[in-house]
């Protein structure tokens, strides 16, 4: 028997709350309390699945012990399960799928200008905070982003995807590749290869690099455009 009336048995998907059998309710909450209180900065905004060993409880007494710990500590509890052999796998599978739920959806940010040789990948979308210069190049699952100009080199849609796009303050690329689509600007050797740009724009206006008929087309950001791409 535990000397305890509290006992905190962790792993890296959860928490079993070990609980002594005796121990009046209002007395063992303020233990669980104290307990939790003392642990703060292990658990601190966790994510964690709990269950309850050692005493038998009421739906409406796991409930009371589970708003306790989240009104004192920053521990979110995302659901109770049974402590059985397989309590470890069930967790993790619930985590998982808690995570992925909730999981922002915006992207990455890089703060700063990429020079010359220097590259960032990206899981998600990317937005580059600064300038994309000449021999940089941004890659991406996802859609890039440039608030600055992008003279350098950007990939978006690497996994494959073609319906990602590009965008840019300034928009004047060594190459774009979307998807198994790729876009060459003209230089003195060569012209611009794979490219397709809706009309003549002024560099400063912002702009935005789509797959359309099987070429890059670059035009002028709109609200109209965006709605019908986002």
């Amino acid at each position: 028997m535990n000397s305890q009336p509290v006992v905190i048995k962790s792993s890296k998907n959860g928490i079993n709350l070990v609980l002594d059998s005796k121990l009046p309710f209002d007395e063992l909450l303020e233990e669980i309390k104290k307990k939790f209180i003392d642990s703060e900065k292990f658990f601190k905004d966790a994510h964690i699945a709990i269950s309850f060993e050692g005493r038998a409880l009421s739906q409406a007494e796991q409930f009371e012990i589970i708003e306790m710990i989240q009104q004192y500590t920053s521990i979110t509890i995302i659901c109770i399960l049974d402590h059985d052999e397989l309590m470890d796998e069930v967790m993790k599978r619930r985590i998982g799928a808690y995570q992925e739920e909730h999981s922002p959806q915006t992207g990455q940010f890089y703060k700063g200008t990429l020079r010359s040789g220097q590259q960032i990948e990206s899981q998600t979308s990317l937005i580059v905070l600064g300038d994309v210069n000449p021999g940089a190049k941004v890659i991406a699952k996802g859609n890039i982003v440039v608030l600055g100009a992008l003279k350098g080199i950007a990939y978006a849609g690497a996994d494959g995807d073609s319906g990602c796009f590009v965008a840019a303050l300034e928009m004047d690329p060594v190459q774009i590749k979307i998807g198994d689509h790729i876009g060459r600007s003209a230089d003195k050797k060569e012209p611009a290869k794979g490219f397709r740009r809706k009309a003549k724009i002024e560099s400063a206006v912002p702009q935005i690099a789509t797959v359309y008929e099987q070429q890059i087309l670059i035009e002028p950001i709109s609200s109209g455009l965006l709605k019908n791409i986002l």
